[in-house]
């Protein structure tokens, strides 16, 4: 029995799940579509219409369904030779092709006594109703509406044609996709109105980098979906949908373990190290060590068997694995090993959802419970067109929450010592906890201070520390007791006249 339908004693059947064969897509529909239904898939040319319908009706022919494609717009070869890109095999779809065949525009096939509407509108529903009688297809395409507009010559006509046809398919069991093209002058809503969902394709065109896509479900009759816009791309393959991240979604238990840096000094600091399911943001001038802290807490972590995804905007990842070596950090063998990972993001070609839909996958599908962020002003600069881009860092945040994932946040000072550094973003309220590593300087010579500056649900040493990056590794020394002024950057000695020159002999 096709999974779509369950019959009763009286005849009826019990609707479930039409699968639209692209997983994303079926997530924000919650399952898929209410099959028999009559939908209307919107978007301009290009935004990827002809690609996801011929993904359903694969998907139907997958099960084992009887579907068809009727094009007025597209010639079959052309259907195929788009398949073929996708490395698809259209066995078992059916494709009508009813485009206007050369002969037409002869002089001597022109309509003179009848409107060429009155023919041709007629001639072409006829077609497609006997396909339909012929085959009784559970799936169907009809692209586009734009054709069918312009042989009804007007709206009138128009929408009783449409009107006709949902009736004649009520009852049919058959689940009609209507693909528009919006090329018409004027949007007509009443096409919405008719059907029992309708599906938004935007592309967009920023002003540097690749085109993005989103897309938007309108309305889903009868049926709970995800709302918002949901970023997906065109791929070999098909339509990547991304569906918009929703925390709420994904509450689970936080396991109350610890992630330690392997630095005593560091873990006082913190209280004993970074708390599963909590976010700490890094911050300091360039140079002071930020992403090598984080390659620490990487290296630890997948010491005691942990798994780690790194995210990298501003750096090469040869060069981070280098640098690590240098300190003695093994990244290097952690990514042989498999408990590190470390992604290069290109900027131009970055959305949104595609950044979390990878985050995601990290957690759910390759255990990863820490994720760093590298940085912030890189995240920032590969999406600036995107509006409300720190409401989607908060989503994505509460989300690792609630998966028991620590998460390492970079962010850059604008400026190198003073009072007057800055920050692009200001992340500090939606981080658990805040690290600040600053330069001082001291006796004409550059120094490096850490310090924890808020730690939420969790006691925290309040002192500042001498931080250095050494061969050897990371090291953090004591409290910076004898100095007053540390973090303006110019800090004034207060120690015992005696400490001076021991400090000057070890400099």
């Amino acid at each position: 029995m096709n999974d779509a339908v369950a019959s009763t004693a009286g005849g009826a059947y019990y609707e479930k799940i039409s699968a639209t064969g692209i997983q994303g897509l079926d997530d924000i529909l919650n399952g898929g579509l209410t099959p028999y239904r009559l939908y209307l898939i919107e978007g301009v040319p290009g935004s990827g219409k002809t690609t996801l319908a011929m993904q359903y009706l694969i998907e139907g022919a997958r099960r084992g369904e009887s579907v068809l494609y009727v094009t007025l717009s597209e010639t079959e070869e052309e259907l195929r030779s788009m398949a073929e890109s996708h490395g698809w095999s259209l066995d078992g779809v059916t494709i009508r092709e009813l485009v206007p065949p050369e002969e037409a525009l002869q002089p001597a096939e022109q309509y003179t006594m009848f409107h060429p509407a009155e023919v041709e509108l007629s001639e072409t529903t006829r077609t497609i109703l006997a396909d339909v009688e012929h085959l009784k297809p559970t799936r169907l395409v009809f692209d586009s509406l734009s054709e069918l507009r312009l042989l009804a010559g007007d709206p009138l006509r128009y929408r009783r044609q449409l009107l006709a046809l949902k009736q004649f398919f009520r009852g049919r069991r058959c689940t009609v996709l209507l693909l528009d093209d919006l090329t018409s002058a004027g949007r007509d809503l009443q096409v919405q109105s008719i059907a029992h969902g309708v599906l938004l394709l935007e592309q967009l065109l920023p002003e540097y980098g690749s085109d993005r896509r989103r897309l938007r479900v309108l309305k889903h009759r009868g049926r709970r979906f995800r709302g918002g816009y949901h970023d997906y791309v065109i791929a070999p393959g098909g339509l990547l949908v991304f569906p918009r991240l929703v925390a709420a979604e994904h509450r689970t238990e936080t396991p109350g373990n610890k992630i330690s840096s392997g630095i005593v000094g560091l873990d006082d600091l913190l209280g004993g190290g970074l708390e599963r399911g909590t976010s700490t943001l890094i911050v300091g001038a360039a140079g002071t060590g930020k992403s090598s802290l984080a390659a620490q807490f990487m290296s630890c972590h997948a010491g005691t068997g942990g798994k780690s995804a790194m995210f990298i905007f501003d750096e090469a990842r040869s060069t981070l694995v280098s640098r690590g070596a240098g300190l003695g950090i093994p990244l290097q063998k952690h990514l042989d090993d498999g408990k590190i990972t470390i992604r290069q993001v290109d900027p131009s070609e970055l959305t949104p959802g595609e950044f979390a839909h990878t985050i995601r996958h990290e957690v759910e599908h390759n255990g990863v419970s820490c994720v760093v962020i590298d940085s912030l002003n890189g995240y920032l600069n590969a999406m600036p067109g995107e509006r409300f881009l720190t409401i989607h860092l908060h989503e994505i945040l509460m989300y690792l929450g609630e998966k028991g994932v620590a998460t390492l946040l970079i962010g850059a000072h604008q400026g190198l010592i003073g009072n007057q550094m800055q920050t692009p973003i200001d992340a500090s309220y939606l981080a658990d906890a805040v690290v600040l590593l600053r330069y001082f300087e001291a006796r004409g010579a550059v120094r490096q201070a850490v310090s924890v500056m808020k730690k939420r649900g969790g006691n925290h040493e309040r002192t500042i520390r001498e931080f250095k990056l050494e061969p050897g590794g990371i090291t953090v020394g004591q409290p910076l007791v004898e100095f007053r002024g540390v973090l303006t950057g110019v800090p004034v000695y207060e120690g015992p006249a005696r400490e001076i020159a021991k400090e000057a002999n070890q400099l």
